[in-house]
């Protein structure tokens, strides 16, 4: 989306216009607020965010729904590691990374 130089607005712009951006964005015109000349938050509708958040949770759901076909077609191919070693290994990795003086993979 092309953002016209309307649309971007000062932060100090904004908060003596700010019921007059409100009507804007709520008939479909966003707005990118600036601070200190640089763009700093986007002023759009609680319906396009709710729209945002629903994409983000769907696009979710399916990666998730790919990592399990990925698991699956492991488990089927053979390549699996039994849990209890698989942790060994991680926390052996991890006392060695401490020992050493090194950050862990938690820190």
């Amino acid at each position: 989306m092309a953002f016209t130089p309307k649309d971007i607005v000062s932060l100090s712009q904004a908060r003596a216009n700010l019921s007059e951006l409100i009507d804007e964005v709520r008939e479909g015109v966003d707005k990118i607020i600036t601070k200190n000349g640089e763009s700093s938050v986007a002023l759009i509708s609680t319906e396009k965010l709710e729209h945002y958040y629903r994409a983000e949770r769907a696009r979710i759901h399916m990666q998730l729904l790919e990592d399990a076909r990925a698991g699956l077609a492991d488990v089927k191919a053979g390549r699996t590691t039994d849990a209890r070693e698989a942790l060994a290994r991680i926390r052996a990795r991890l006392r060695a990374k401490r020992e050493e003086g090194g950050p862990s993979d938690d820190e």
